[in-house]
């Protein structure tokens, strides 16, 4: 998860100052501007989180700065900030798409307390607390604790940390830190990030954890796999901790107890001939809800009894003596169970296949879980985000239509019954294969029969996942999609003049997904562009008839092609060709004799690089 980046738009500098200064020492990652049009400038610019906004500013004032972000479609949360308090001024800076209203003079607490409001909204929690070893970072407060004593850490410390323990196996190079961690006000010098990883590396030190930050010579930085942090972790540590399953399982059991109650309840009532239809209908959805969740959560015996009480409630003649007994026990069983584990949760934490094994990584990714069970979905969510996932929930239909409409995800894990909505999951998939046919769906329910499974595949989803399943088996259903999805990582367009170049790019290449275009001859490389359309180019830059940067120059000449990543490669090392190169529009260099872990690196940057670009500008087509 990236950190939080906000945009402030405020012209009265002393008060710009102070806010400016509060949201840093909360890690917040500060871009400002003084009025309307800059401020509009930077938004088209960047993706930021929250928008604190002026309403009276110079040239663009914060009313059309709000109607034309919401024209765009841009969904960033806007706050407006005004010293009128106007109720006429309010309804029409809401009417204008901001999302509150802050009056000044306004404390600074309230402040935050309003940013943290909106930042949670569309999120239905905060992301866990992620560990390792015994380095341990809590989004919630904000604190980075070793051995369960606090580190004193400046904003860029802190985003380093969460940055590699977020990512604990990817290389980060000094360009992919400076992209992540520092704003486009604060340009950084050239030693700004050795600097900041400098003085981490003295705070780790001292608090205990030593060599916990290692330094690959040509690539980056990344968590030292050999350190005291990854060694007190079991080899085969499971994606999600039993510690934060515990958490999940002991903040919603009495969630579940009152939906068993409700069952006992409708059990009641039917042997006494009371039973009316909405608590028939009532019991039998929470009956179908327990049979998934508490099987998921290792609770067999409750997951059985489950499925035959939901058996027992979908039939329509009165219940005979013999099934009321045997539905009293069911019951007593189901409670019983529960009530035993409320301590550690079992069944949950076998090991699943490592990362390195997957045929598809699902680091990145975006997922939106659409379930009403919250224990269950935070579970899943819990995993995904250990996975690298970008992870949001939602309990019905409708706010997945509204998390879809603000964010559009790789996938969506959907299950089929929403006893509180009147849409059911099938209507929900139906209408994202009419109005969203790429988007690939997974279905995750309870209901098991060749029929539902029959219509999911007339629907277009993608696959069928039965309750109970273990969370890292969903995870690698997701896998499986998301690489049927994206058969290919990227094509790349390689041009060098060497053929034995050429084959060397491809061995190292073809291993990593990547579907290499290899072209010897320069003249032929605007048809081959356009006929191939490539997600990056890697040009040589001295051949004969054209160079590698007379291409990179007609490449930037053109719209189509202004935004595709370029690479050069060449022998050359001296400033000249190099200062060259970059006035050219290359994004980077790298010099010959090509290393595979360099090369790879920077391919994997740039392509990132590109592809949030392409996200923030809409329907992602060049």
């Amino acid at each position: 998860m990236a950190t939080v980046k906000i945009l402030l738009v405020e012209d009265d500098e002393g008060l710009a100052r102070a806010v400016r200064e509060v949201l840093v020492a909360q890690h917040y990652l500060v871009d400002s501007a003084s009025d309307g049009q800059s401020a509009l400038d930077l938004a088209d610019a960047f993706e930021y989180d929250l928008i604190l906004l002026d309403l009276l500013l110079p040239k663009l004032d914060g009313i059309a700065f709000c109607q034309q972000r919401r024209d765009r479609r841009d969904r960033t949360p806007i706050l407006l900030m005004t010293a009128r308090d106007d109720s006429e001024l309010k309804v029409r800076g809401l009417d204008a798409g901001a999302d509150d209203y802050l009056v000044k003079p306004f404390d600074l607490e309230e402040l935050l307390a309003r940013v943290r409001a909106l930042l949670r909204r569309g999120n239905d929690s905060l992301p866990p607390a992620i560990e390792w070893g015994e380095l341990r970072l809590n989004p919630r407060s904000c604190e980075v604790t070793y051995e369960g004593k606090i580190l004193k850490l400046t904003a860029k410390e802190y985003g380093l940390v969460e940055l590699f323990l977020r990512n604990p196996h990817r290389i980060f190079s000094q360009s992919a830190l400076l992209d992540h961690l520092w704003s486009f006000e604060e340009p950084p010098s050239e030693n700004a990030v050795r600097t900041q990883i400098k003085g981490l590396r003295q705070k780790l030190k001292a608090a205990g954890t030593a060599d916990a930050i290692e330094t690959v010579y040509g690539l980056g930085y990344r968590l030292n796999p050999q350190s005291e942090g990854a060694s007190k972790r079991p080899a085969s540590s499971p994606a999600l901790d039993t510690d934060r399953l515990n958490e999940i399982w002991e903040r919603h059991r009495e969630g579940y107890v009152k939906r068993a109650t409700i069952i006992e309840r409708a059990i009641a009532a039917w042997q006494q001939g009371s039973l009316d239809t909405q608590l028939q209908q009532q019991a039998r959805q929470e009956a179908h809800t327990l049979a998934g969740s508490l099987g998921s959560f290792g609770l067999e015996v409750a997951s059985r009894a489950a499925r035959q009480l939901e058996s027992i409630f979908t039939r329509e003649s009165p219940l005979e003596v013999k099934q009321g007994d045997r539905a009293v026990e069911l019951i007593a069983a189901l409670k019983r169970d529960i009530g035993e584990h409320s301590g550690e949760v079992k069944g949950m934490a076998t090991v699943p296949p490592t990362p390195e094994r997957r045929a598809w990584s699902v680091e990145g990714a975006r997922l939106l879980i659409v379930d009403d069970d919250l224990a269950l979905a935070e579970t899943l969510a819990a995993g995904a985000i250990a996975e690298g996932m970008e992870v949001e929930l939602s309990d019905s239909p409708a706010k997945a239509r509204q998390a879809i409409a603000r964010s559009l995800p790789d996938v969506v894990l959907l299950d089929l019954s929403f006893p509180d909505s009147t849409e059911a999951g099938f209507e929900f998939l139906q209408e994202l294969a009419q109005t969203q046919p790429a988007l690939p769906v997974i279905v995750f329910t309870a209901k098991e029969s060749f029929a539902a499974r029959v219509k999911v595949a007339r629907l277009g989803g993608r696959g069928f996942l039965h309750k109970p399943i273990a969370p890292f088996e969903v995870l690698e259903a997701i896998a499986r999609v998301l690489q049927q999805s994206h058969p290919s990582v990227a094509k790349i367009l390689a041009v060098d003049d060497d053929p034995h170049l050429l084959d060397l790019l491809r061995s190292l290449l073809e291993p990593w997904g990547f579907q290499p275009i290899l072209l010897e001859d320069p003249r032929q490389f605007w048809a081959t562009l356009e006929r191939e359309n490539p997600d990056l180019l890697l040009l040589d830059i001295q051949m004969p008839e054209l160079s590698g940067i007379e291409l990179c120059q007609v490449a930037r000449n053109d719209p189509q092609w202004q935004d595709l990543p370029i690479l050069m490669l060449s022998a050359h090392r001296n400033s000249e060709v190099v200062q060259q190169v970059f006035i050219a529009g290359a994004d980077d260099y790298i010099q010959k004799p090509i290393v595979e872990p360099e090369l790879v690196a920077r391919i994997l940057n740039r392509l990132e690089r590109s592809r949030k670009l392409v996200g923030r500008g809409g329907d992602g087509e060049r």
